[in-house]
């Protein structure tokens, strides 16, 4: 079976795009309107929740990735008994990843009131509404989630995002409804496990319509079921402490300041991961190319490669950190108002934690595409120990500036100066790490004077409206970082060199 990959690729895309979008505004306007008509510390406990839900579904990271893996092949060789029995395996370990989510979160009940510092809203019953997220959690493990597979081994994503999206706008109108009409929080966060349900009988409708040869029938053999258990380890360490990060820092906030502090950290992280996710679509457009250019070019080829993507990404997102740092603010108190905003030094330490991500971006594709997950093991295991740890101690004695230091020291130690060296040692060689850790100073120190500049100039925007200083600031900060950038970098070659690429990728 051969698929068009190009065709595929921009019905991917265009979709993608869309159901982010959707992803990320909705739950913008949700928060908002909670915080207006409920009051912040139901923010809180809806980041509680839902970080304490992310944990518990730990388990499940990685199983997916490893059985779509093996999916390829027998699909491409039209090898449907094979696909059968792989989807009949996903289906069996799903609902007892199902069964492990239920147990384990219902053994969390008797310490929810550990979790959170000070008083909650009165009359509200914390275990029903936890009992209401945990089932939410659940239930989509025992309701065809498993079918949805096969729509990326047909790279037909699409189908899922224009899914996902449109429940998303239903989820989210039905739940404004409930706010607005009700003002009942129950109502609210009922219309998540209805609207889950809905959404994997739409998919699973559309995956039988499209696909009727696979049933979940037959039984794999023992090796390839010790094969794909070993593929789920790999996949689960490299990707459970990103999973943990922000739930472990929302956790212990709760726990050390309260449910409110919770609320206003989640509101800053919210806007710091709207703009990630709109750089994963840049990361994930690198994927393919990369793990081609591994397969037919040499490691210096490459490796010249990845600074020049690195030196493209890292432009960009710079920039991002600058307006992030410029823009926040502003944006706060227009959105949420004075009383939900953090001082400068917080929001100075979020925007670290931001670049801080970023630095390791592209350095981790080329692990990906060389499939070195098994070697960053260690890594994994030692930033999420680490930042449990840290995020208990400093959160202890310096409250929610201490969670945000923990989780920046763990990322930079583990995520980018250890796990970049793996890569280099796998495959690119220690011997260029130097050169490579060079580039990232470089970066971060022009970016960081920039950053400097940048809000001095925005501090001399005359006061008005809070509309109207963001959108002065939002052009300095399109005119002035890009500009320093340029002057700084004008005469050096990976300038040219990427002032090129970017001049062909627009072109086509």
């Amino acid at each position: 079976m051969n698929l068009d990959v190009m065709k595929n690729a921009k019905r991917n895309i265009i979709a993608g795009i869309a159901n982010k979008l959707a992803l990320i505004l909705c739950p913008f306007v949700t928060r908002t309107i909670i915080q207006y008509t409920l009051g912040a510390e139901y923010l809180g406990l809806d980041s509680l929740f839902s970080s304490v839900i992310s944990i518990l579904s730990l388990s499940e990271l990685g199983f997916g990735t490893a059985v779509v893996y093996h999916m390829y092949r027998p699909v491409a060789e039209n090898d449907t008994e094979t696909v059968c029995a792989l989807l009949n395996f996903y289906k069996k370990v799903y609902r007892c990843i199902g069964i492990v989510i239920l147990v384990a979160g219902l053994a969390l009940i008797p310490f929810l009131p550990h979790l959170i510092s000070g008083t909650y809203p009165e009359g509200l019953d914390l275990v029903l509404l936890y009992l209401i997220y945990l089932f939410n959690a659940s239930v989509s493990y025992f309701m065809y989630a498993y079918m949805s597979s096969l729509l990326v081994v047909y790279q037909r994503e699409d189908i899922n995002s224009s899914i996902n999206m449109t429940v998303t706008l239903l989820l989210n109108s039905s739940q404004i409804v409930m706010l607005y009409a009700f003002r009942d929080y129950y109502l609210f966060t009922l219309m998540m496990p209805v609207f889950t349900i809905v959404n994997n009988l739409r998919i699973a409708y559309m995956v039988r319509k499209m696909f009727p040869q696979y049933r979940c029938r037959g039984i794999l053999p023992a090796s390839l079921i010790k094969d794909i258990w070993q593929r789920v380890g790999g996949a689960f360490l490299s990707k459970v402490c990103a999973v943990s990060r922000n739930a472990f820092d929302s956790i212990f906030i709760s726990m050390f300041s309260g449910l409110a502090v919770t609320a206003v950290y989640n509101n800053y992280y919210y806007v710091m991961h709207a703009i990630s996710v709109m750089l994963s679509v840049i990361t994930a457009s690198f994927f393919g190319g990369v793990g081609n250019h591994v397969v037919k070019r040499t490691v210096e080829e490459n490796f010249e490669e990845l600074n020049l993507l690195n030196f493209i990404y890292m432009w960009i997102s710079g920039w991002c950190t600058i307006c992030l740092f410029c823009l926040v603010q502003p944006f706060m108190e227009l959105w949420m108002g004075k009383r939900m905003m953090f001082p400068l030094p917080a929001v100075g330490l979020l925007c670290l934690y931001f670049y801080l991500l970023c630095t390791g971006d592209m350095a981790s594709i080329y692990s990906g595409v060389n499939g070195l997950w098994w070697h960053r093991r260690y890594v994994s295991l030692m930033e999420t120990a680490a930042n449990f740890a840290l995020n208990l101690i400093l959160g202890k004695f310096f409250g929610v500036y201490g969670i945000i230091i923990a989780t920046n020291i763990t990322i930079f130690m583990c995520n980018f100066f250890w796990g970049i060296r793996i890569t280099f040692k796998y495959y690119f060689q220690l011997s260029r790490l130097k050169e490579y850790y060079r580039y990232h100073i470089k970066y971060a120190l022009v970016t960081l004077f920039l950053c400097v500049l940048a809000y001095n100039i925005c501090l001399l925007v005359p006061c008005g409206s809070v509309l109207g200083i963001l959108l002065v600031r939002f052009a300095v900060c399109v005119i002035l970082p890009n500009a320093g950038y340029v002057v700084v970098y004008r005469k050096t070659d990976i300038f040219r060199q990427a002032v090129g690429r970017m001049g062909n990728w627009l072109k086509k």
